[in-house]
């Protein structure tokens, strides 16, 4: 799981850094510096996003299949 995961969760649920934050019981500040990758995600972070949201681990394939693609289109306009 990586920061971009973590910031497509969040969106998905149309929640705030701060609403996601206190979802999982952890600090708007580690949302916030995952979000802009200069933290990383930790395993206690990752367990917690996918506990909360019950995520397993073909969901959390396709969401990062999903953000690769999305990438790709962008970059064809850059």
């Amino acid at each position: 799981m990586n920061n971009e995961i973590i910031k497509s969760i969040r969106k998905k649920y149309n929640m705030t850094q701060r609403e996601f934050a206190k979802v999982l019981n952890c600090s708007f500040a580690l949302i916030a510096l995952v979000e802009v990758g200069k933290r990383r995600v930790t395993e206690n972070l990752e367990n917690k996003v996918k506990s909360t949201f019950q995520i397993d681990d073909k969901q959390l394939e396709a969401i990062t299949l999903s953000i690769k693609e999305s990438s790709k289109g962008i970059q064809n306009y850059l």
